[in-house]
């Protein structure tokens, strides 16, 4: 069964969005990695790569699947995950504790075109 996390922003597509002041953490939901299997390889943008809520960023392979990555938020992409390049395995871990990109958000207010934690389990349970 997937963990949901509350406090986080959440896509239709999966994707997570938490907000630390002008920053968002970008990464794929429990839901997400629960329905991918084990993760193999993660594909990020680079540092100063611009992100456009609804358009692709990357993508994620498992041994079942490869998903697109669609950036919740726009943004200017600030840091990678870098231990996923290692470890992708670690979204299967806990994929709330390893978010994918950290981006300084160029709209906040895209945010509100996110779900809660509670309309993101109803949009899963669909």
């Amino acid at each position: 069964m997937a963990n949901f996390e509350s406090g986080l922003y959440y896509s239709e597509s999966h994707e997570y969005v938490r907000v630390e002041g002008e920053f968002g953490y970008i990464g794929i939901s429990d839901y997400a990695q629960h329905a991918l299997g084990n993760v193999v390889y993660v594909d990020m943008p680079e540092v100063d790569d611009e992100v456009t809520a609804g358009e692709e960023f990357g993508a994620v392979e498992s041994v079942k699947a490869a998903s697109d990555l669609i950036a919740p938020v726009s943004g200017t992409v600030v840091e990678v995950n870098e231990a996923l390049e290692d470890e992708p395995e670690l979204l299967n871990k806990d994929a709330f504790a390893n978010w994918i990109i950290k981006v300084q958000l160029s709209d906040p207010a895209e945010l509100d075109n996110l779900m809660d934690v509670e309309a993101y389990k109803a949009h899963c349970a669909e």
